[in-house]
Parts: C-alpha cells; sequence; structure tokens
C-alpha cells in the first residue's frame, strides 16, 4: 500500500490517496466459462464474510489476501480460472482460521448435505490427529 499526498491543480486542496501496485491485469474465467477482470475487493469480501464474527485481526486478513493476490499475479498466468483462486483462498484460510475455511468451503464447494461438512471437518481432524503426533515424537 502506497500513501501520496496529492494536490488538487484547480483549488490547490491537500488530499491523501492510498494506491495498491498492480503487477498484472488478470481475467478470472469463471466455471460458466465467461471471463471477467479480477477484483481484489470482491476476494476481499468474501474473505472477510467467511470470517464474520471470529476473533481475526483485519492486519492478518488484509496480509492474506495481498499475498493471494501476489500469488496470482505472478503464477504466470493473465487468465485465471475460479478454482485456483477458490482453492488458493482455501488453502490460506485453513492456516488462518479453521471455521472461516469451513464456511468458505461450504460456498465454494456447493455443499448439499450435512455429510459434506463432516467431510471437511474430518480432513481438518485428521490434520490436527497428524500435528499432535508429530510433536509427540
Amino acid at each position: 500500500m502506497i500513501r501520496r499526498r496529492r494536490v488538487c491543480v484547480a483549488c490547490n486542496f491537500r488530499f491523501t490517496t492510498f494506491e495498491r501496485v498492480q503487477l498484472r491485469e488478470l481475467t478470472v474465467i469463471k466455471r460458466n466459462g465467461r471471463r471477467v477482470p479480477f477484483d481484489r475487493d470482491k476476494l476481499m469480501r468474501s474473505v472477510q464474510i467467511s470470517l464474520r464474527k471470529r476473533q481475526v485481526e483485519p492486519e492478518r486478513v488484509e496480509k492474506m489476501v495481498s499475498t493471494i493476490v501476489r500469488e496470482l499475479e505472478t503464477g504466470g498466468e493473465a487468465e485465471i480460472s475460479s478454482e485456483v483462486i477458490g482453492e488458493t483462498v482455501m488453502e490460506h484460510l485453513r492456516t488462518l482460521d479453521d471455521v472461516a475455511y469451513v464456511r468458505f468451503a461450504s460456498v465454494y464447494r456447493n455443499f448439499r448435505e450435512a455429510k459434506d461438512f463432516a467431510d471437511v471437518l474430518g480432513e481438518l481432524s485428521g490434520e490436527e490427529e497428524a500435528r499432535l503426533a508429530a510433536i509427540r515424537k
């Protein structure tokens, strides 16, 4: 994030702008084949929805979203599928907050029944058991 002080040439009013460096223009290929410009704000909103009522600092969320965007921009492709974006977000949410991960996965993977939630929770608890086993050794 770049903070800039500017001056209006018409009235000499001083104001501040906050800007981000954009490495490349990304295009998202939706599941239906439609192509739309990548929208960082939409990504941020979806992450914030999954983190609603969770005790995660806004700075950590901003850092995670910036990391995801940087990964997508440096991936070498100008066009990126929504599936790749979704999987990348889930990967990062998994390390940030388990509840947010399950919430995001339920929308992204289009959960239809309780078994879908149980499968994801099983994945998470399996990882936790493996982590605890590694610590005990």
